[in-house]
């Protein structure tokens, strides 16, 4: 059973009405992250720095109830769980999709993600699996750059409210301190400002844990 937003109770009613109706209904915000604990808690324990902040990222994501919301027709879900989509780079220079199950236990995560991540590299083509559902959040790395700013391909037909995260190349400054962009475009329907604000120093929490 599908739970729905109470819309008419809803403080952001009239912001919802109003951006859901735009031509482009996302906007975004990129940040500099501090990765220096999670990066070096990663290779102590020798997990997979690409899946640690990857879960790092659903567990914030699951934390704000914001990030769970998605547009259906003329209702909003409120999902209970959300799940990662991540590109998955082949060694042919081609991507897919992939359908990376959220579990708070990091080592249950990372062995689902692995057996996940080996079948898409296996595969070709983009879509390599049937989505279902749209508790997603749209992941993707950019490891080769560091970018101060991010947009993303679009296509206003398609009805698409799922959030669309992307983190850039990892720096390391002069005294071992590391850190790396991360982009957060969001609808604006759905959440504004302070949500994604949220968002972020959560996410920053789990980094420094």
């Amino acid at each position: 059973m599908k739970n729905y937003l109470e819309l008419e109770s809803w403080p952001r009613r009239e912001h919802y009405e109003f951006f859901r109706k735009f031509d482009e209904p996302f906007f975004g915000a990129t940040v500099t992250v501090d990765c220096t604990r999670a990066y070096t808690v990663s290779k102590e324990r020798r997990y997979s720095y690409f899946l640690y902040y990857l879960h790092k990222t659903l567990l914030a994501a699951n934390a704000v109830p914001a990030f769970k919301y998605r547009i259906s027709g003329e209702k909003v879900i409120i999902h209970e769980v959300i799940h990662g989509s991540a590109t998955i780079g082949r060694e042919d220079g081609s991507f897919g999709f992939s359908l990376i199950e959220f579990d708070p236990d990091f080592d249950h995560f990372a062995k689902k993600a692995l057996v996940e991540i080996e079948r898409v590299k296996k595969a070709s083509g983009l879509f390599t699996r049937s989505f279902d559902e749209d508790n997603l959040i749209h992941f993707s790395a950019l490891p080769w750059v560091n970018f101060t700013s991010l947009s993303h391909a679009r296509n206003y037909a398609l009805a698409d409210s799922c959030p669309k995260i992307s983190f850039g190349k990892m720096l390391s400054d002069a005294a071992g301190d590391k850190s790396m962009s991360m982009s957060v475009h969001v609808h604006h329907a759905l959440m504004d400002g302070l949500h994604v604000g949220e968002f972020i120093d959560c996410f920053q929490q789990q980094m420094n844990l």
